[in-house]
């Protein structure tokens, strides 16, 4: 049976280990250390790197990772428009990763905004989504390299995948942006009752992660760009005057340059 395992690295970050008890595949690797002494504590033989987007926290750690294991012969998949270290199949969306060991099928999802090339991975049959730094528990990413044009769009994609979809992103940034969540929409039951629990759950040392697809549709407000409440503190937000039907990705890049002030 595969299951998922977050492997804390640097301040704030999880290297996701997806393994069948034997086999393992990792997610944006950055750091290699932590790794090797997961799988060395649980005997897992590294067959895959999984790789959303190329900044050093996410691909850091490959070439450490095969060259310590060097008769794992480990693949290394990564977007095809970003520069990968050691990258042997290069994705682009609808492409398709069938792996056998650890056995995991997984859809490419074209997800641009926070990198120029970033990628989600998909795997349907678990509803298992691999989203790097494009979706984060009661956020998104930064527009490093994309638009707020690209970042709405991309978010669009994982906002329609279903309702149970677990979303396993890159970092705990949980509390801090359901704090802003807050500020957008202090009215939001589903989002004051989520930050009691994941509140006690940071209290208990645990991870707020995975997350679900339908809890951010809920209370993410970068998902909420149709919600009369974020239009409505969208434009308090904005200096310019916005009519109220604005289209989403005007009311998102509103709420996301406030979230980088905030």
């Amino acid at each position: 049976m595969l299951k998922v395992f977050p492997v804390p690295a640097f301040a704030d970050n999880y290297l996701w280990v997806i393994d069948d008890g034997k086999y393992a595949a990792v997610v944006d690797p950055g750091d290699a250390a932590p790794v090797i002494t997961y799988l060395d504590a649980h005997a897992l033989t590294l067959t895959t790197i999984l790789v959303t987007h190329h900044h050093g926290d996410h691909v850091g750690g490959i070439d450490e990772l095969r060259g310590h294991y060097p008769l794992n012969r480990i693949r290394v998949y990564g977007p095809a428009s970003e520069k990968i270290p050691s990258c042997h199949v290069r994705l682009r969306e609808g492409d398709e990763v069938n792996l056998t060991a650890p056995a995991i099928n997984l859809r490419v999802i074209d997800v641009p905004g926070h990198t120029a090339g970033h990628i989600a991975y998909y795997a349907a049959q678990s509803a298992w989504l691999f989203c790097g730094d494009t979706l984060f528990a009661g956020g998104c990413g930064r527009l490093f390299e994309g638009t707020a044009e690209q970042m709405q769009s991309s978010l669009a994609k994982l906002k329609a995948l279903p309702e149970d979809t677990l979303f396993y992103c890159a970092h705990e940034y949980t509390l801090a942006n359901l704090r802003f969540a807050l500020a957008v929409e202090p009215d939001n039951h589903d989002l004051q009752q989520r930050i009691k629990i994941e509140t006690a759950k940071r209290a208990r040392g645990e991870p707020t992660l995975p997350g679900s697809i339908g809890v951010e549709r809920a209370t993410n407000p970068f998902l909420r760009w149709d919600a009369p409440a974020v239009k409505l503190a969208a434009a308090r937000a904005s200096s310019a005057n916005i009519d109220q039907n604005p289209a989403p990705a005007l009311v998102f890049g509103i709420i996301r340059e406030w979230k980088n002030n905030f």
